[in-house]
């Protein structure tokens, strides 16, 4: 499917005349490999997106506590429409009254390698393992590092969809940890939540 069609909802929910969040219509260089970025968002309740570059977008999801280094931290993870590449760079306040209106820092963002694999320890294309509902991935940021696998556990026609967002392996002594969300700051401006909606922009 290509990046148009998958961005449909997303850019069905926004007014870009309002809202300073990209549109999706700037190419993108592929880089050094698949990206991710985790954003805090203070809407109308606090929340953390997690988000990993699948071919052309970057598929979603929405972690109320946060991504955790703790192994024994199972971390709930709900799905929300795909994104345009550029939305890793997005911090900026989104207007009241549009969709997902409220403050968003950057907290961490980097590449990861996908790390999924058949039982017969065959490597499966990432987008095919998130469709079956296991991928696992290595996270290089400069906050979030190692080994990490999102598990759907619930979802069909009648229900929600939901995953679990799980640190693989040992703990890292020196992780981050999720922190607080008010007294976080920005990977790319150094900025907390409530400074960049004292600014009102980048």
């Amino acid at each position: 499917m290509a990046a148009e069609d998958r961005l449909r909802t997303y850019r069905g929910r926004r007014d870009f005349e309002r809202t300073r969040e990209p549109s999706g219509r700037a190419p993108q260089d592929a880089g050094d490999g698949p990206r991710f970025v985790v954003q805090i968002h203070d809407a109308s309740r606090m929340h953390f997106d997690f988000r990993l570059q699948v071919d052309d977008v970057l598929k979603s999801w929405s972690i109320p506590k946060g991504p955790s280094t703790d192994p024994g931290d199972k971390r709930m993870a709900v799905p929300t429409e795909d994104h345009p590449l550029e939305y890793e760079d997005f911090e900026g306040v989104i207007p009241k009254g549009e969709y997902g209106g409220g403050t968003v820092i950057v907290w961490d963002n980097g590449t990861y390698e996908p790390l999924s694999h058949d039982r017969k320890g065959h490597p499966v294309d990432f987008a095919e393992s998130l469709e079956r509902g296991h991928a696992t991935f290595r996270l290089h940021g400069s906050k979030l590092h190692g080994e990490y696998a999102l598990t759907r556990f619930r979802g069909g026609e009648d229900e929600q969809e939901a995953w679990l967002l799980v640190r693989k392996g040992p703990a890292r002594s020196d992780g981050h940890g999720t922190p607080d969300p008010r007294r976080a700051r920005s990977v790319r401006t150094g900025r907390t939540l409530a400074q960049v909606a004292a600014d009102g922009e980048e």
